[in-house]
């Protein structure tokens, strides 16, 4: 999501919400992940078992689609944010507790914030010449996967496997 806005506000200088905005997402930055990738690999047994599940990020990193992109267009200004007033409800809203992690991790708790990691993603994509107003076309949008996986008979409504 914090991608496609950044993506989106750099190229065209318009964050499209194709929601009504309202949906919660929970964000991570890539490096906090690997810093949790680091303590995956590397804790003792007693920090959860031999073999352990756990949601990985922080209960502060829990956003509204809406509040992610207006976070973006302060970073990136003179960016337009367009909300789909009539879209249905969206019912992949979820926030994520983060609790559990934060217990038996707490050495390797998220230490970037929203406004950094939109600068990163901006630095990065505009060091890589990144111009392509129609991304969201990519055969690598998460969104265009699963919709080509179920046209293709390997998902069903549920995005569950069917093949």
């Amino acid at each position: 999501m914090l991608n496609d806005f950044v993506a989106g506000a750099l190229v065209n200088k318009e964050i499209e919400i194709l929601s009504d905005g309202t949906p919660w997402r929970p964000m991570i930055n890539t490096k906090d992940m690997a810093r949790a990738f680091e303590w995956g690999l590397l804790r003792e047994k007693f920090q959860g078992g031999n073999y352990l599940a756990i949601n990985t990020g922080s209960n502060e990193w829990n956003y509204q689609i809406k509040p992610l992109a207006e976070a973006v267009s302060k970073v990136i200004p003179g960016v337009n944010i367009s909300v789909n007033e009539n879209a249905a409800p969206d019912k992949r809203s979820y926030r994520v507790n983060f609790d559990l992690f934060k217990k038996l991790a707490p050495e390797h708790q998220p230490i970037w914030d929203l406004e950094n990691t939109i600068r990163e993603l901006s630095d990065n994509l505009i060091q890589m010449n990144f111009s392509d107003p129609h991304f969201r076309e990519s055969g690598l949008v998460r969104l265009q996967v699963l919709n080509l996986l179920q046209e293709e008979g390997y998902l069903n409504e549920n995005l569950e496997w069917i093949k």
